[in-house]
């Protein structure tokens, strides 16, 4: 192999090396920009769960004061029931 034919060979050879450093390194670059997007997605799902989570403990919170009121709604008909039915039945008061 003469002298020149060695230093293309070899040019050529650090060039591909080159080529693929940088394709590596564009790769890399690729996966930390998408580490970094499903990180940022995933605070976000974290945000919405402690948010729904929240909203979930209001509502439920809100349910058992309607289920005691209907309770004491029910409970006042009844009575109101009963004593109109007092008043109407023969001989009542």
């Amino acid at each position: 192999m003469s002298e020149p034919s060695a230093i293309d060979a070899a040019s050529k050879r650090l060039a591909l090396a080159l080529d693929a450093l940088a394709a590596a390194v564009e790769r890399r670059h690729d996966a930390d920009l998408g580490e970094e997007t499903l990180n940022a997605q995933l605070h976000a799902f974290g945000a919405d769960r402690s948010r729904l989570a929240s909203e979930l403990d209001a509502e439920a919170a809100r349910a058992r004061a309607l289920e005691t009121t209907n309770r004491e709604v029910a409970q006042r008909l009844d009575a109101a029931i009963a004593t109109i039915r007092s008043v109407l039945a023969p001989g009542g008061h």
